[in-house]
């Protein structure tokens, strides 16, 4: 048995334009300055309090959970204005599940706006668990989310592989002793995952498959 264990943003979608305009949104109720989308793709990564008080300027940290309200409540209302699945992506879920891979989203996004973006983009596709960043589990690189997903599954026989495209999707692999597979794609680009340690690199959707399915090492 395969189970292959999908990070959301960056990853399967493009969410950098509706997570940015959402910060945004709270950076200018707040009276403070909006950042580029190349700043928000270094701000990504670690849930979304952590997105918000990277956005906040030096000395206005505390007022993180402000800025995190001001962002949910954007959010929740504009999470798929310009969010996208990227090239490849659905057919690679699609060619997965059809060969008996079994399929689970780990994302540090909140996890009900996971769950509304796979079913509006991924209608079809069937997971195990879509599991997101919720108050009662350790974010990613924390273990716990993947050991919740594999909970579902068969202990013995099982190679499991973590797809994502940012070093804290890699060490999450990698603290879970499991396979990685890099998403060049995504917000943080090839040299960060090679750096943080990811045994494979896909350069595009398809590359995915053939890790997965074919042990192919080239």
């Amino acid at each position: 048995m395969k189970t292959a264990i999908f990070d959301l943003d960056g990853t399967i979608a493009n969410t950098i334009a509706d997570l940015g305009a959402a910060v945004d949104y709270g950076l200018e109720v707040l009276g403070f300055p909006t950042h580029t989308i190349p700043e928000y793709k270094q701000f990504v990564g670690n849930g979304a309090m952590k997105l918000c008080e990277r956005a906040l300027p030096d000395g206005h940290k505390d007022l993180t959970e402000q800025l995190h309200g001001l962002f949910k409540e954007y959010y929740n209302v504009h999470l798929l204005d310009n969010t996208v699945l990227y090239d490849g992506i659905g057919e690679v879920i699609d060619t997965l599940g059809k060969n008996g891979v079994k399929l689970a989203v780990a994302t540090n996004k909140p996890e009900d706006a996971a769950k509304k973006i796979i079913a509006k983009l991924l209608p079809d596709a069937e997971f195990v668990k879509i599991l997101g960043g919720v108050e009662y589990r350790p974010k990613k690189p924390d273990t716990a989310i993947i050991s919740e997903i594999l909970a579902e599954l068969p202990d013995e026989g099982n190679e499991v592989w973590m797809i994502g495209d940012s070093n804290v999707d890699v060490q999450t692999g990698i603290n879970a002793g499991i396979h990685v597979i890099g998403c060049a794609w995504g917000f943080r680009g090839r040299a960060e995952l090679e750096n943080a340690g990811a045994d494979k690199i896909a350069e595009k959707a398809e590359d995915i498959v053939k890790y997965i399915l074919n042990n192919n090492n080239t």
